[in-house]
C-alpha cells in the first residue's frame, strides 16, 4: 500500500524548483494559519467510513467526521465550506469543521436579518424554565413565554417542531447568546391589521373575533388587532349571570358593533343585538292575568321569571307569600322551577315586568275576614312574644296579634305579659280586621268587664269629689277616685301660690278636688283643688255676703262658720 504523502516527505518536484525545503515549509504553514478561524472553500478529495478529506487550498487537507455531513448528500469533488479550527503542523494535516462552517452561515445570515430588521424562521424544539428553546437552521437561541403569542396558548404541543416566523430582539455572537420573539411578529401584523380596521369599522357592522378574556362583567373579544367588550347586558335578551358558562378562551363568536370612540380606539360589542328585541311583542303579556314562567336567579329582594325568550318579570319579596314575610325566595321556590304568576305591572320604558306570585293562590286574610267579624272570641296558640306584643297563631298561616296595652285592665303590661309563654292556648277577643293591610288585632283584657271603663260612666267632668293620695311627684300628686287613677299637677294644688307645693301632702291623705277633664283612652281624670277652692269660695259669697255690704271675706267665714255650729246644736 502506497504511504500517504505530507509536506514533509522527499518530492522531486519541489527540489526541482531548486528552492530551499525549509523556506518552501514556512511559507505553507504560514499560508494555512492565516485561514484558522474563518470559513473557506473546501474540495471532497476522498470520503472514508468515518470521515471525509476535504483539500483547502495551499496543498492542507482537512479531515472532518462524516457525522457532521448526515444532512447533506456529497460525492468527491464537492466543493463545500468548511471552519478551519487550527492547522496541525507535526503531519501537515488541518483540523476542520462542517458543522461550524454551517453555524457561520447561519450567524451571518442571522446578523444580515437583524440589520434588515427581518424576520427568521425557526422550530421550537424543547420547553425549558421560563420560556422555550428555538432552533434556527442549527443554532440555538432562546425565546420566553411571555413572547410566545398575544393571546394565551393553550395547547404548547401543536407548535413544536414546526416552522415558524421569529423576530431577533437579542443578539451576542461572543457568548452565543441569541434571544427571540413570534409575538413580535404578531404584533406587527395586529398594529398593521387595527389600522385598516379603525379606518373602516363602523356602528352596525358584523365582525368575527377571538374570545381573549372573561371577566364576570364581560367578555373581551380580539376583532384582529382592535380589542372590544361584550358587556354582560349585551350577550342575551335573558338575563346572563356568569358569562364563563356561555364562553372559553379561544372561542370564535360573531358580534355586531353597537358603539365606536374612534379617539379612545374602544369598541363596545353585542351579541343579541344580532336577535330581534322580544319587548317588541310586550303587548301579548296583560296586567292582572296569569302566566307561566320558569325561575331564573333567586335574590335577597326577588325572583326572576322568565316569561318568554328574553322576557323576564321580577317577583318582589313582598309578592312571594300572603303570610310569610320578609321570607328568602328560596324558602319557597326554587331555580329551574316552573311556577304560575300574575303580571302586576308593566313599564315599557324601562323594560320592567312586576310579578306576583301570591295573586295565583287564595288570600287567607280576605277568607278569614269574610268568616269572621270584630268582636268574635277566637282560641289560638302563642307562636311568639315580642317586645310590643303576643302573636297568637289562627289557623292557614295567619297570625293575630295582642298587643301589650290590651292583655290587662289593670297590671301594667310589662307585668301582665310574664303571665303567659310561647305554645300556650289562649282566647282573644277580635278588635280589628284589615285584610289590605294583612292584620288582625286581638285583645285579652276585652274579654273581662273593663271596671275603670265603667267607673268612667259613674263621674262626669265638674264633679267634686273626694281622693286618696298615692303619690308625691315633682310635678304634681296622684290620686284614687273611686277606683280611677287620677292626676292633681303642682299650679292646680292650691288657690294660694304659695300653697302650690307637692310635698305638704302626704301619701294615704284625703283632699277634695274638682274633676277637669276625664280620658277615655287612657282611663284617667284630671283634677285640680284650686278650681274646688275657687268654687267653694264663690258658693260661700253668695250664700253669706254681698258684693255691696263691703263684708271681708274672713267676715263671711267667721258667719258661716257660726251658722253651721248653731244648725249642728239644734
Amino acid at each position: 500500500m502506497k504511504a500517504k504523502k505530507t509536506i514533509f516527505d522527499t518530492d522531486a518536484e519541489l527540489f526541482s524548483t531548486g528552492e530551499n525545503f525549509a523556506d518552501l515549509f514556512n511559507s505553507m504553514y504560514t499560508e494555512a494559519s492565516k485561514l484558522e478561524g474563518y470559513v473557506t472553500k473546501g474540495t471532497i478529495v476522498d470520503i472514508k467510513k468515518d470521515f471525509v478529506i476535504v483539500n483547502v487550498g495551499s496543498k492542507s487537507e482537512g479531515h472532518i467526521d462524516i457525522r457532521e455531513f448526515r444532512n447533506d448528500e456529497i460525492k468527491v469533488g464537492d466543493i463545500v465550506d468548511v471552519y478551519v479550527e487550527r492547522y496541525e503542523g507535526r503531519d501537515g494535516l488541518l483540523i476542520a469543521s462542517r458543522e461550524k462552517a454551517r453555524k457561520e452561515e447561519v450567524w451571518k445570515e442571522i446578523e444580515k436579518q437583524v440589520a434588515e430588521n427581518k424576520i427568521i424562521t425557526g422550530m421550537i424544539t424543547d420547553r425549558v424554565r421560563g420560556g422555550f428553546t428555538v432552533d434556527l437552521d442549527g443554532i440555538p437561541a432562546f425565546m420566553p413565554s411571555s413572547q410566545l403569542d398575544i393571546n394565551p396558548v393553550k395547547d404548547i404541543n401543536a407548535l413544536m417542531n414546526k416552522p415558524m416566523e421569529f423576530k431577533i430582539i437579542k443578539m451576542d455572537k461572543l457568548r452565543s447568546n441569541l434571544i427571540v420573539s413570534h409575538r413580535a411578529i404578531l404584533e406587527g401584523d395586529r398594529a398593521e391589521k387595527r389600522d385598516e380596521i379603525i379606518k373602516n369599522i363602523k356602528i352596525g357592522d358584523t365582525m368575527e373575533g377571538i374570545i381573549k378574556n372573561i371577566t364576570d362583567y364581560g367578555v373581551f373579544i380580539d376583532l384582529g388587532g382592535v380589542d372590544g367588550l361584550l358587556h354582560i347586558t349585551d350577550i342575551s335578551w335573558k338575563r346572563v349571570s356568569n358569562p364563563n358558562e356561555l364562553f372559553s378562551v379561544g372561542q370564535k363568536i360573531t358580534t355586531k358593533v353597537i358603539n365606536f370612540d374612534k379617539e379612545t380606539g374602544r369598541v363596545s360589542l353585542g351579541m343579541k343585538q344580532l336577535e330581534n328585541d322580544p319587548w317588541e311583542n310586550i303587548e301579548k303579556f296583560e296586567v292582572g292575568k296569569i302566566y307561566k314562567g320558569k325561575v331564573t336567579n333567586l335574590t335577597d329582594y326577588g325572583a326572576f321569571i322568565d316569561l318568554d325568550d328574553g322576557i323576564e318579570g321580577l317577583v318582589h319579596v313582598s309578592e312571594i307569600s300572603w303570610t310569610k314575610k320578609n321570607v328568602h325566595p328560596s324558602k319557597v321556590i326554587s331555580v329551574n322551577q316552573e311556577v304560575d304568576v300574575m303580571v302586576l305591572e308593566i313599564d315599557r320604558e324601562k323594560r320592567r315586568i312586576s310579578l306576583g306570585l301570591k295573586q295565583c293562590t287564595p288570600n287567607p286574610w280576605k277568607d278569614f275576614a269574610d268568616t269572621h267579624k270584630v268582636g268574635d272570641v277566637i282560641k289560638g296558640e302563642i307562636k311568639n312574644i315580642t317586645e310590643f306584643g303576643i302573636f297568637v297563631s289562627l289557623g292557614n298561616d295567619l297570625d293575630g296579634m295582642v298587643h301589650l296595652s290590651d292583655i290587662d285592665w289593670d297590671k301594667n303590661p310589662e307585668e301582665a305579659v310574664k303571665d303567659y309563654s310561647k305554645g300556650m292556648t289562649i282566647d282573644t277577643k277580635i278588635l280589628e280586621i284589615d285584610a289590605d293591610k294583612e292584620r288582625i288585632s286581638l285583645g285579652i283584657k276585652q274579654l273581662k268587664e273593663d271596671r275603670v271603663a265603667s267607673s268612667l260612666d259613674r263621674v262626669k267632668k265638674g264633679e267634686i269629689v273626694t281622693c286618696v293620695i298615692k303619690e308625691i311627684k315633682e310635678d304634681g300628686i296622684a290620686v284614687d277616685v273611686n277606683g280611677l287613677p287620677g292626676f292633681i299637677k303642682t299650679n292646680d294644688l292650691s288657690k294660694t301660690k304659695s300653697e302650690q307645693k307637692p310635698e305638704r301632702f302626704a301619701v294615704d291623705e284625703k283632699v277634695d278636688a274638682k274633676i277637669t277633664a276625664i280620658d277615655n283612652k287612657t282611663m284617667q281624670l284630671t283634677l285640680s283643688i284650686r278650681a274646688y277652692e275657687i268654687e267653694e269660695e264663690k258658693k260661700i259669697m253668695k250664700e253669706y255676703g254681698s258684693t255691696d255690704t263691703g263684708a271681708l271675706l274672713g267676715d263671711i267665714l267667721g258667719a258661716s262658720i257660726k251658722e253651721a255650729e248653731k244648725k249642728s246644736k239644734k
